[in-house]
């Protein structure tokens, strides 16, 4: 058929058609958002101005919590504005935005949460050469290399999703702009550009996942020759990376593998991994690790010293 696209605008069906239930889910999503940006900031700032969080691992969690700030704010402010604007349209080239961007932090995330698997593979496996293993140029590069992959896989999502044509209807079964809904309303055959997203998406989803649990299952082998008191700590670090991991890669896997095929519990999964990832992020690494709770703590207690 060619690219014969009419559509000059999407309207955002959101999350339920009635609107007083939205309006309450306005709320609630204000306040989760509202966490979202204190718990991340807070592990930001705390790491950045602390002198004993300057560590690669450190380093790592604060850019992750830089990534768990970008997506949702690339969501929720707008779900808000439809909401009480009882306005649900976004144009057609913000659409594609807010899919080119989405994709870009989640993938940047993925490839974020190896780079910190790795970090404590080298660390718990390979103490002594850690510090030459993982200088601050190394960080830097591993970093920069995960954004790098988040575009070079948004690139490929819109090059596929821009070639498809869209002649109406323009009803997004959804909050925000993703593949799955957007598949649907194509008007030509999607069953190759479906195919290619789930190698893009789904395959990169589910291969990293993979590589992820193996791993921290190498990690988890090799304790057998730590101290008690070591093998604690180690075991207290990567149950906190895997329970992101697995809260991550989870929903991911449950929607990318398919995106052919879209399913009313897709918007519930989306919630949580659009919304409660990144809030429950900063709860898992500030409730499992003593030294950044005791930072958090010594670092509150100096700003209200200033301040009175």
């Amino acid at each position: 058929m060619g690219n014969v696209t009419n559509v000059k605008e999407f309207v955002l069906l959101g999350l339920s058609k009635n609107e007083e239930v939205e309006i309450v889910l306005g709320v609630v999503f204000f306040m989760l958002y509202t966490a979202i940006m204190v718990g991340n900031v807070a592990i930001i700032v705390t790491v950045k101005v602390v002198s004993s969080l300057q560590s690669p691992m450190y380093f790592f969690l604060s850019n992750l919590s830089l990534i768990d700030l970008c997506y949702p704010t690339l969501i929720i402010p707008k779900m808000l504005v439809n909401i009480m604007c009882r306005s649900k349209t976004i144009p057609f080239s913000g659409c594609l935005s807010q899919l080119f961007l989405y994709h870009l932090f989640i993938i940047a995330e993925a490839l974020l949460l190896s780079v910190m698997a790795y970090d404590r593979y080298v660390a718990i496996c390979n103490p002594l050469r850690y510090t030459t293993v993982m200088n601050n140029r190394v960080c830097s590069l591993l970093v920069c290399g995960a954004w790098l992959g988040g575009v070079m896989h948004s690139v490929g999502q819109i090059v596929l999703m821009i070639r498809l044509p869209f002649c109406g209807p323009n009803e997004v079964d959804s909050f925000f702009c993703d593949i799955p809904p957007l598949l649907s309303l194509a008007c030509s055959d999607t069953f190759l550009t479906g195919v290619l997203i789930v190698c893009n998406s789904g395959i990169l989803s589910l291969g990293i996942f993979i590589v992820l649990l193996g791993s921290y299952t190498s990690i988890l082998l090799s304790l057998r020759k730590h101290s008690a008191e070591e093998k604690h700590r180690a075991l207290s670090t990567c149950a906190a990376h895997l329970s992101v991991v697995t809260l991550f890669f989870g929903p991911c896997i449950f929607i990318y593998t398919r995106p052919s095929n879209s399913l009313p519990v897709d918007k519930i999964v989306s919630v949580f991994c659009a919304v409660i990832t990144p809030l429950l992020n900063p709860l898992i690494y500030t409730l499992r690790n003593e030294e950044v709770k005791n930072s958090m703590r010594k670092l509150l207690t100096d700003c209200q010293r200033i301040f009175r």
